[in-house]
């Protein structure tokens, strides 16, 4: 009878054991199922994910296969290269120079497509009644601009056209907000920046463009995800690309929309969001030779300024 008993006992807390593993395994797949429905995008308040979101186009053409989408505002691309590096995000959307830095950092991303050039709205500004008239003039100025941005690199590049060398100026590391404040006090000499903060400049703080990025640089944005997201969804970077091409063919030809969209979001006034629109074409392009080339330009450059501390291969993270 004690051996039988001892069976019963031993055979019931096996199918208690086998039980409660079972519901842990089947938890576990739901939660697994559950976060690979969710897709988490990294934006800033100035690209064009932000136009994305407002029309709400990525919701409405992954809704139906099960996905959701998590936005997440970063106020830099540096921030946003961060959580893409911490695995807090799944995809987002910088300037050419972050994936630069968070390439060196040594973090796991892929490059999925490129944005427009934007070279017109991104320029060196100087005080309408200034004595500097051509770049060469900058020699011995204070200029302001954020260190190992986009405008890092275009300082460095008008600067050779003009047969000037890096060193020939005085550079003040500053964010567009306080480099704004700076120029209004007199306190640089000239300030390297992007749109929208160049056209609210000129329209209100008595800024002319000396020059803006034409010939020197492309200013594009690139879309990139993890290499753990692209493995574990195949499919939905590309839709995501494509759904940006959608909502950029809108806002290539709904102009006064996009404004009023933009200009809560932005915080800006419409005058200047206009300057701004107009000046740029919204849209994706694919990655390019000449655009792989252009990225290792900016990153032999930031090498040779000591700014990164090794060499990196861009080709390496960034698909032809």
């Amino acid at each position: 009878m004690r051996k039988k008993f001892t069976i019963v006992c031993f055979s019931l807390l096996l199918f208690f054991v086998v039980s409660l593993t079972a519901c842990s395994e089947s938890e576990l797949q739901s939660a697994e199922a559950n976060e690979e429905k969710l897709v988490r995008i990294g934006y800033q308040k100035n690209g064009q994910l932000v136009i994305l979101k407002g029309l709400g186009m990525l919701e409405e053409r992954l809704g139906p296969l099960g996905y959701k989408v998590e936005w997440k505002e970063f106020q830099s691309g540096p921030a946003l290269m961060e959580a893409i590096n911490a695995g807090s995000i799944d995809i987002g959307r910088t300037g050419n120079t972050p994936v630069i830095f968070a390439q060196a950092a040594g973090s796991p991303f892929v490059t999925l497509a490129a944005g427009k050039p934007k070279y017109y709205g991104s320029g060196i500004l100087v005080s309408k009644n200034s004595s500097i008239q051509s770049v060469e003039d900058l020699k011995g100025k204070r200029v302001s601009f954020a260190k190992g941005s986009s405008s890092h690199y275009l300082i460095v590049k008008a600067l050779e056209k003009a047969g000037l060398m890096y060193s020939d100026i005085t550079p003040s590391f500053l964010q567009p907000g306080d480099a704004r404040v700076a120029f209004e006090q007199g306190k640089v000499d000239a300030m390297v920046v992007w749109d929208p903060y160049t056209a609210s400049t000129e329209l209100h703080s008595d800024g002319v463009l000396l020059t803006n990025g034409e010939g020197l640089t492309t200013d594009r944005d690139f879309f990139i995800a993890t290499e753990k997201f692209i493995t574990a969804h195949q499919d939905i970077p590309e839709i995501v690309i494509e759904e940006v091409e959608k909502s950029s063919d809108w806002a290539n030809e709904n102009h006064e929309e996009l404004i009023a969209m933009l200009a809560p979001i932005l915080n800006l006034d419409e005058e200047s969001l206009k300057v701004a629109v107009e000046r740029r074409v919204y849209g994706v392009d694919d990655i390019t030779e000449e655009i792989i080339n252009e990225q290792q330009d900016i990153a032999d450059m930031f090498y040779d300024l000591d700014i990164i501390p090794e060499k990196v291969d861009v080709r390496k993270v960034m698909e032809e």
